[in-house]
């Protein structure tokens, strides 16, 4: 079982219970815009979702997505991970949070985390992909280690999305 924890958040798996955080986070104004709609609306379309994705992802891959809570309070605020894509050779990493909780420092804090389980755990490259506009994911990004390795067309199709990649043996947090 995957769980992290830093100062301030705890990242643990994913599990059916989380549907009601799931439809929230899937629909806010940030993932709607830059990660797009994933048609989850109600608890089963969110079930569906969790079963499919991050908690296959556990069993076919050994990461995922996580949720991330703040200690304190054990609120779900957002999620960081790693994903598997068929076109990357390598993890690449992917993070959103809740519209109250960016701004507070909690993804660098979660994708920190993530890259140093990542780094433990014997990956070298560590990708992410970002639509060209995501400022804010490219700021942190930036700030984590990571360069651009130029723009990329998923297969399937037609958005050109920017490629980035850091190395972890360099990373220094």
């Amino acid at each position: 079982m995957l769980h992290l924890h830093t100062e301030r958040l705890e990242l643990v798996e994913f599990s059916a219970y989380n549907v009601s955080f799931i439809i929230e986070l899937l629909n806010s104004p940030g993932w709607l815009q830059f990660i797009g709609d994933r048609n989850v609306r109600n608890p089963d379309d969110a079930k569906a979702y969790l079963l499919n994705g991050p908690m296959k992802s556990y069993v076919d891959n050994g990461f995922g997505a996580l949720l991330v809570k703040e200690r304190g309070s054990n609120q779900p605020i957002g999620m960081c991970g790693l994903f598997r894509r068929d076109y990357l050779n390598f993890p690449d990493i992917g993070f959103a949070f809740l519209p109250q909780f960016e701004g507070l420092g909690y993804a660098f804090e979660a994708a920190s985390a993530v890259l140093n389980a990542a780094s433990a755990s014997g990956y070298q490259t560590i990708g992410a992909i970002l639509t060209p506009d995501n400022s804010r994911s490219r700021q942190l990004l930036d700030r984590l280690g990571f360069v651009s390795k130029g723009l990329i067309v998923p297969p399937g199709s037609t958005e050109e999305l920017v490629l980035m990649e850091t190395f972890l043996d360099a990373q220094q947090m």
